[in-house]
């Protein structure tokens, strides 16, 4: 079993190990990407909610400090708003405003569908490697990206998935499972609303045997024993998220990274109430109150957009039980106060030792 594989060798990097790109709040700072990137990893900087020529100063800045590979990830999907329902969702949400003393309901909502200028600055600045969740790049992207020599990575649910992003273009296939924080990368949210939810050791061998082009395996890794067993499974590599969350360069609120502690593998579930995509995080008031109100959330993005407000004021005033908690169900496995550079060099210790033990070669 080598280390360094196809995964090393597709992206140029140097240990088989991906940060995920997490987007909202700034989370994935330069300074988290460029220390992945320094310890031979892949950094991606979550860019799916930004604007574009923030997006280009931040990849600007990261080439400041590092001539590394990197990732900048986004959402292949429509951003168009949906709005109805609307009323009885904001009434709701208003008992939320409430209790954290802002104005209720009023403001107009209407999503920015950047992914065309987003990209556009992608390949303006000659961003090595894209990755995508909710969707494969449009083919029109897809074709750009190849004739500039960049790579592809698009996040998978199902076998399905994956052969179609093989089929469109993609270079690497990240095969996520259930325990995954954060979004569900299920393409078609009217065939599975609440998104595909199969276990990571389910998922990967299926999708290895159908694909030709290398998997990496995401969801509940958290050191180097998540490592061996994706190898083992057949994948070439890990992503990971939510270890990095909690480390000293990732930009999560400080409260946030303190619910991640605090927490366990009971204690996050898969929600729609936040964005209206299902997504894993710490349950919290906010979950509560919503299930127990038995309103549905709007649609994808309108509802991210309707519950903004309430998210930034939540962190403004450092109220956990209002914030997007965004995490995976491997959180016993945290340790505070790491950095990047030594969660990719501790993870790949273990993995080392593991095949010293077993005597693999």
């Amino acid at each position: 079993m080598n280390l360094y594989n196809r995964v090393c060798e597709v992206l140029d990097i140097e240990v088989p190990i991906i940060q995920a790109g997490m987007a909202g709040d700034r989370i994935t700072t330069v300074e988290l990407i460029v220390n992945v990137c320094e310890a031979g990893g892949l950094g991606t900087l979550g860019a799916a909610y930004m604007q574009p020529e923030d997006i280009r100063q931040t990849v600007q800045e990261i080439r400041k400090h590092t001539d590394k590979t990197f990732a900048v990830n986004l959402f292949a999907t429509d951003m168009i708003d949906n709005t109805v329902g609307m009323e009885e969702v904001q009434h709701m949400l208003d008992t939320m405003r409430d209790v954290l003393h802002i104005k209720r309901s009023g403001q107009k909502i209407k999503t920015q569908n950047l992914f065309k200028d987003q990209f556009k600055v992608l390949v303006e600045e000659q961003v090595p490697v894209v990755s995508t969740a909710f969707g494969i790049l449009p083919s029109y992207a897809m074709k750009i990206a190849k004739e500039q020599g960049m790579k592809v990575i698009t996040m998978i649910t199902t076998v399905r998935e994956a052969l179609e992003a093989q089929e469109q273009g993609t270079d690497i296939i990240v095969a996520q499972g259930s325990e995954a924080g954060g979004h569900r990368g299920t393409f078609d949210m009217n065939e599975h609303p609440n998104g595909a939810n199969i276990g990571l050791f389910s998922l990967v061998p299926q999708v290895v045997d159908r694909v030709n082009i290398p998997v990496v395996a995401s969801g509940g890794i958290m050191d180097g024993r998540g490592l061996i067993a994706a190898l083992t499974l057949g994948a070439s590599g890990i992503q990971m998220g939510t270890v990095f969350l909690a480390t000293k360069e990732s930009g999560a609120h400080s409260c946030y990274k303190q619910a991640l502690y605090e927490s366990d593998e009971e204690s996050t579930v898969i929600t729609k109430n936040f964005s209206g995509r299902p997504a894993r995080g710490i349950k919290n008031a906010f979950i509560k109150d919503f299930d127990h109100s038995k309103i549905q959330p709007l649609a994808f993005p309108t509802q991210n957009a309707v519950t903004g407000d309430i998210r930034k004021a939540a962190a403004k005033q450092s109220n956990k039980e209002y914030m997007s908690l965004w995490c995976g169900q491997g959180t016993r496995l945290l340790e505070k106060d790491k950095t990047a550079t030594e969660i990719i060099n501790t993870t790949m210790q273990q993995a080392k030792s593991i095949l010293t033990t077993f005597n693999y070669r």
